[in-house]
């Protein structure tokens, strides 16, 4: 029965991923109980049984098919899966990292969520001493952890990374490394099925693989819904604007959704600079298609970095007439002086809000920002691990387009 075996979804959090896997758990239970109730429900009403009787059914079915199982519980109610695995992280002096699991995984579908984008100080198991690790180091936690997994005998691994690494290193321009295809096939070549991830910035780095599945999932819905919090979306000065043609698909999903025209802005780069800060950018010249003259515009990026191209953008828009500019971005890295650059921005009155996701972490030194808006992402993460691990459609979260236009009962 689909009820009596959810302790077989094992959730382990590596260092830098806790926060999110917290509330991904958190989330996964409310799903759980929820889905339970309403079967349990249905059941009552079709065999015209009391609800206490089919959930005292369902605990013997269990006993019987968990012979192992001699835990002590109240029969009568339906005890939630704690789903987190507990696992201890060590940090060595010379940079090495190891993991320890301390119970029992062998035959389950493990979820191993890492941020690698945090950039906030991490303790490691019997440690006073915190450390600010890079991409590398984060990346480096996760072959530990998935290799620990592996020696435990997880039946099936899946591993959440909202950020995936080195995304922006997928297509060959000359002598350089299509980085971002060989960390997925580290991880197939590891015995990874799946990678779950969100907005990434390339869809031809998942035609890289040859059995690894990766599911990319949106942030849009969770977006649209602080966005109509804060703008009205039925305005008609409203419009869409692309910061880059990168973003045009992006963008033109979020026009079309609303039924708003959409422009967007051409930049022409000097590729011999390297970006290193919001100011310091390779942008030499920009190009507005389209007209924002008195209008609101909202504006939507997968990531966010040292944030010179959202700057940049933000100014032109400003200087080409836009009253009110709204920014989303999905992976709000915030790097290097990001956000003094934002505040300075903010208050010079070049923008209003900037929606970010909970998907990378931060410190209340960004989310107490007036500036700032963060959309919660661990409904999205949790539902898509419950619909993974019983193999049901992931379709309505992958094209998202219909759940959207019935929240805002558009046709």
């Amino acid at each position: 029965m689909i009820y009596s075996n959810q302790t077989q979804i094992g959730v382990i959090a590596c260092p830098g991923g806790e926060y999110f896997a917290r509330e991904v758990i958190h989330h996964l239970k409310d799903i759980s109980i929820r889905k339970f109730k309403k079967r349990i429900s249905y059941l009552s009403r079709k065999y015209s049984m009391p609800e206490t009787e089919i959930i005292k059914k369902i605990h013997f079915n269990r006993d019987i098919t968990y012979l192992k199982n001699n835990s002590s519980h109240d029969i009568s109610h339906y005890p939630a899966p704690k789903y987190g695995i507990r696992a201890n992280f060590y940090r060595f002096a010379n940079g090495e990292f190891k993991t320890e699991i301390h119970t029992s995984i062998r035959g389950r579908d493990m979820y191993i969520i890492q941020d690698i984008a945090n950039h906030c100080p991490i303790s490691f198991y019997e440690s006073k001493e915190k450390h600010i690790l890079s991409i590398n180091d984060h990346i480096f936690n996760l072959f530990v952890t998935v290799d620990a997994v592996l020696q435990a005998g997880a039946g099936r691994i899946t591993i959440v990374i909202p950020l995936y690494p080195y995304s922006r290193q997928h297509r060959k321009k000359s002598r350089e490394g299509l980085t971002a295809a060989r960390f997925g096939q580290m991880m197939e070549y590891f015995g990874i099925e799946r990678i779950i991830t969100l907005d990434i910035h390339s869809k031809e780095i998942e035609n890289s693989f040859n059995k690894l599945r990766l599911e990319n999932l949106r942030a849009s819905y969770q977006i649209l819904k602080v966005l109509s919090s804060i703008t009205d979306l039925d305005n008609p000065d409203l419009v869409i604007v692309a910061p880059d043609t990168g973003a045009v698909d992006r963008n033109k999903f979020y026009a079309r959704t609303l039924g708003k025209p959409l422009g967007m802005i051409y930049k022409e780069r000097d590729y011999s600079q390297l970006t290193h800060n919001a100011e310091d950018c390779n942008i030499t010249n920009m190009t507005l298609l389209g007209s924002v003259q008195n209008k609101t515009v909202f504006m939507c990026d997968d990531m966010l970095g040292t944030g010179g191209t959202i700057i940049k953008a933000i100014k032109f828009l400003k200087e080409s007439g836009a009253r009110e500019i709204i920014c989303a971005v999905s992976l709000p890295l915030f790097n290097g002086q990001a956000l003094q650059h934002f505040d300075e921005a903010y208050k010079n009155g070049l923008f209003n809000k900037v929606i970010g996701t909970n998907a990378v972490y931060h410190t209340d030194e960004l989310l107490n920002k007036e500036w700032y808006i963060s959309a919660n992402l661990a409904p999205l993460f949790a539902k898509s691990i419950y619909r993974l691990h019983y193999d049901q459609s992931l379709s309505s979260i992958l094209d998202n387009k219909d759940i959207i236009e019935k929240m805002f009962h558009r046709n």
